[in-house]
């Protein structure tokens, strides 16, 4: 791995006494011992979604999906009760109950969600497209859990940043299932709870330097800015994050803004994984954000922000499709 190998370039003998379990080492038998003892064990599941019923109740369920793994319609979506909680893997079961969806929600609590990992400038086009050089290493910000929204629910603009310039950025994103430190490439797929789609909106007028100073944590972490969903999906159904066709599609007429694939990414999932976990504790729960390709707004000419009223559809092959609608509180006021 890159970043790894330039560290013991730099400073060989503290690499010397990084633990056995980053992978750094060749210890084979310490390393496998402590992966196995806390790698993610699929429990039966295969798809997810946390929804509420037609008795007005939430649960997690496993839906019943298309032929491509899409869900249908919600009118037309049902599921089988999940009973247990995915991520302490306690009495999981999938029951023979199936229940009608009335709204989908964030496939998992955003109370069960500690923190929202994001990587900027991950995928090589996009780079090209901004004019930026390929980082050497994964460009790190956060979002908070408070900016998590729900499938179909609005994404909401404040007035702080409605000046016409909120853009959208189509986003793989993974769920970690158990707590991790200091783990290899080889091993970081392994504590991988499940994947799904988001969109990591962005207040570009605060992420501008010539404003906002380049708050990229302040200009994305506005509540609502990070919809995901409409599902889970286990690892044991997407084998190879690093081959799915993603998309970003634009109101009824489906203008196409953004089409890739996450092959193009500069640092692939297992490499982020790896790298967000050194020295640092990954926690079950934790979101990660792989970054967004080419074709984002404001690098187009002319450039397209989110407007008021807006449909921005985000889609990933074997994951589905996660739309959302634009408000503008106040819309018609300016900065």
């Amino acid at each position: 791995m890159y970043f790894l190998r330039e560290f013991n370039k730099i400073n060989p003998r503290l690499y010397n006494f990084l633990p056995l379990s980053c992978g750094l080492q060749t210890n084979t038998l310490i390393n496998r011992k402590f992966s196995s003892s806390r790698m993610v064990s699929q429990t039966g599941w295969t798809r997810l979604i946390r929804f509420i019923g037609e008795d007005n109740k939430s649960y997690s369920g496993q839906p019943i999906v298309d032929s491509n793994g899409f869900l249908p319609p919600i009118s037309e979506l049902k599921a089988n009760i999940i009973q247990g909680d995915v991520l302490t893997e306690e009495k999981i079961n999938i029951t023979d109950k199936t229940i009608k969806v009335k709204k989908l929600l964030t496939p998992l609590e955003p109370s069960k969600i500690p923190i929202i990992r994001c990587i900027g400038l991950n995928y090589r086009e996009h780079a090209i497209e901004t004019s930026k050089p390929i980082p050497k290493y994964p460009i790190l910000f956060i979002k908070p859990s408070s900016s998590l929204q729900n499938p179909f629910d609005k994404i909401r603009i404040p007035t702080l940043v409605s000046n016409n310039q909120v853009d959208y950025e189509a986003e793989l994103a993974v769920i970690i299932g158990k707590d991790c430190k200091d783990v290899s490439k080889e091993d970081a797929l392994q504590y991988v709870l499940g994947y799904t789609a988001s969109n990591d909106v962005s207040a570009r007028k605060w992420q501008d330097s010539r404003l906002g100073s380049g708050q990229w944590c302040f200009s994305k972490g506005f509540d609502t800015f990070c919809p995901i969903g409409p599902q889970l999906v286990s690892p044991s159904i997407i084998k190879d994050p690093n081959s799915l066709r993603i998309r970003t599609r634009l109101n009824d007429n489906n203008q196409l803004l953004q089409d890739s694939n996450t092959s193009d990414m500069i640092f692939n999932v297992a490499e982020l994984i790896s790298f967000l976990s050194q020295g640092t504790t990954l926690q079950a729960g934790s979101l990660i954000l792989t970054g967004t390709p080419q074709g984002v707004g404001y690098t187009r000419k002319p450039p397209i922000y989110l407007q008021h009223n807006d449909k921005i559809e985000i889609e990933i092959e074997q994951i589905g499709t996660l739309t959302n609608l634009v408000e503008y509180e106040n819309h018609n006021s300016k900065l």
